[in-house]
């Protein structure tokens, strides 16, 4: 079997008088025949020239200077690099299945030639190469022909491995993002249940009644925020140990939706003290975008007294940015919609990104599918899997308007594994978003007419192109008569935005404190 090594060496040119500029390059040692692709040294981290990598192993591409972007062809796959971007697109030629992969960073394009990251780009250089792709040591990769063994070869492969002790977790694999780290852990039994901890910059995962191949559950990361994880057999159970930076924020834990994998969810902090004051600028609280739920030929709920949830919905947000105008001086006010039209609900997120937005609040009413009901109460939503049947039927009725949009195929599945990815691309976001909702609960925790129901969670489509911290509300239910007479009424429409109006008071505060302290 053939191995292709390639590591980092830097070619330093002397003369007697000065010291030229040194070039940097790949070493790639082919079938015992060394060669030199270009690379690229920015922050400490090294970049591949991807155009002279498909150039020694003779694979197809083109490459559009003006456009800086290289696309590549070969027997599997049909993938598109674009220069300064961290997403890379990725479809399969058998089903035309397009997957979108985020780098970490950015690739980078320097005197026409296009670069990637080298250490985060092992995966793609195994769709580009056809080869097995293993990380030896950093700036040190090793492409071997394993990937490209028959059906009848991997088998017997199988059926050995099969021969070695029987475990249930049978390893992990890793993806950095620049927010965060996600972890996909292999079981091949349902795992029962976890507990977790945290001390000394240690997260401690303990799963019940599984044990585990610790040779391959392990990892020793980089500039991630994992640096290191190991993994032990303790009687019955399975223990992980994470050890993370000091960016570190939070975890999550959740079983896929179909099989029996684990995902574990790394959160890193928004801002790092290395940030510069002129990076800072951009996260100014200068932005607010309300977003009025359903509109135009969706109706939305239809409360037991005849109202529409469409125009509560858009009462309240031009009551609420009324307030915001007059009482917030450098905020802008966005909506989604100002008068009684549809909106896709792409749209609605693309509308806050393009407007720079640094708060976005979708404003829906509730209902029962039985009517009259006794439910009552105001809730506030986050974008995460649901995690209870109400959370989930919810989303399903609020998700249910893109049966009026010209392309309901733009939407994912919602599962929980497609919905855990959304929040990792938001978990920079994600404790702006739950500080928030935490405000608003306490301002409607005592509200003689409309209490809240407390803070929960769901996937929401409307919450999942709005890169800010974002949030669902849940005004009342317009199946229970007192909430509906209240919600369809001026003062009810008066007294919600205010509340809403009062969080986003406090909410600016605990931001730009943020802001300050960072």
């Amino acid at each position: 079997m053939n191995n292709i090594s390639i590591k980092i060496f830097f070619l330093l040119i002397f003369t007697f008088i000065s010291f030229a500029q040194q070039d940097k390059y790949v070493e790639v040692n082919l079938k015992s025949k060394d060669y030199f692709i270009s690379a690229y040294l920015r922050e400490g981290m090294y970049y591949l020239s991807i155009e002279e990598f498909c150039k020694l192993l003779s694979i197809g591409y083109s490459f559009n200077t003006e456009m800086k972007r290289i696309e590549i062809r070969n027997e599997k796959y049909f993938i598109k690099i674009l220069g300064r971007n961290p997403f890379i697109s990725v479809k399969e030629n058998l089903t035309n299945k397009v997957s979108i992969k985020q780098l970490p960073t950015s690739t980078y394009y320097f005197k026409d030639k296009l670069f990637i990251p080298l250490k985060y780009s092992l995966n793609l250089l195994e769709d580009i190469a056809g080869l097995e792709v293993k990380f030896f040591e950093p700036n040190k990769i090793f492409l071997s022909d394993k990937m490209k063994l028959s059906k009848e070869e991997k088998k017997d492969e199988k059926q050995i491995e099969d021969l070695s002790i029987k475990y249930d977790v049978v390893g992990i694999s890793i993806d950095e993002k620049a927010n965060g780290t996600m972890i996909k852990m292999k079981s091949n039994k349902k795992i029962p249940s976890y507990a977790s901890s945290f001390k000394d910059n240690v997260l401690t995962i303990t799963f019940r009644k599984v044990n585990g191949d610790t040779s391959k559950i392990k990892f020793d990361g980089t500039s991630g925020v994992v640096k290191q994880i190991r993994s032990r057999n303790i009687g019955n159970d399975l223990e992980i140990k994470f050890l993370v930076g000091a960016e570190y924020t939070n975890s999550e834990v959740l079983n896929v939706e179909k099989g029996n994998d684990i995902l574990i969810t790394i959160h890193n902090k928004l801002f790092k003290k290395t940030e510069t004051t002129a990076k800072k600028e951009k996260w100014e609280f200068d932005v607010v975008v309300i977003d009025p739920g359903h509109g135009g030929k969706d109706a939305g709920a239809i409360g037991v007294n005849g109202a529409k949830e469409k125009d509560i919905n858009l009462a309240i947000a031009l009551k609420l940015g009324q307030l915001i105008k007059e009482k917030l001086s450098g905020v802008k006010v966005v909506y989604t919609r100002k008068t009684d039209v549809f909106v896709d609900l792409y749209k609605r997120g693309k509308i806050a990104n393009e407007n720079n937005g640094k708060l976005f609040i979708s404003i829906h009413c509730n209902s029962t599918p039985k009517k009259p009901s006794d439910a009552s109460g105001f809730e506030v939503y986050l974008l995460r899997p649901g995690r209870t049947k109400e959370a989930i039927a919810i989303a399903e009725f609020e998700n249910s308007v893109i049966q009026y949009e010209e392309d309901p195929n733009r939407y994912q599945k919602l599962t929980d594994e497609n919905f855990i990815l959304v929040s990792m691309a938001q978990s920079a976001y994600m404790r702006f978003s739950e500080k928030f909702a935490e405000m608003l609960h306490n301002q409607f925790s005592n509200h003689p007419i409309i209490t809240s129901r407390g803070v929960k969670q769901a996937g929401f489509y409307v919450l999942v192109g709005a890169s800010m911290p974002n949030v669902l509300i849940e005004t009342g239910f317009l199946s229970n008569r007192n909430d509906a007479d209240y919600l369809a009424s001026k003062k009810g429409q008066t007294e919600i935005a205010n509340k809403i109006f009062n969080a986003i008071i406090n909410y600016r505060e605990h931001y730009e404190s943020e802001m300050e302290a960072n």
